[in-house]
């Protein structure tokens, strides 16, 4: 299994991950295009602001459900074949 499959089978669990821990634990180096490369694939996945204990700012990315506003934007971007299953 690639690092990329392992960071989004975690995502999938309903965890949230930072940039540093995407690196740390996956092993990626560069965390954005990591994330960059799961939403190309398609998945939904979300970037929050969020502070951590020691209050720094960070972001914290969360595999998610697109909004009813995600879905009209898409079909109003793209079309119908925004939403036509690929294989």
């Amino acid at each position: 299994m690639s690092r990329q499959a392992k960071l989004l089978s975690y995502l999938k669990t309903g965890a949230e991950v930072t940039a540093r821990q995407i690196h740390g634990s996956f092993g990626l180096k560069n965390p954005h295009d990591a994330i960059h490369q799961l939403r190309s694939q398609g998945n939904c996945i979300y970037s929050n602001r969020s502070k951590l204990a020691d209050g720094t700012s960070t972001i914290k990315y969360k595999i998610g459900a697109p909004s009813k506003r995600m879905v009209q934007i898409a079909n109003a971007v793209l079309g119908a074949d925004a939403f036509m299953a690929r294989r």
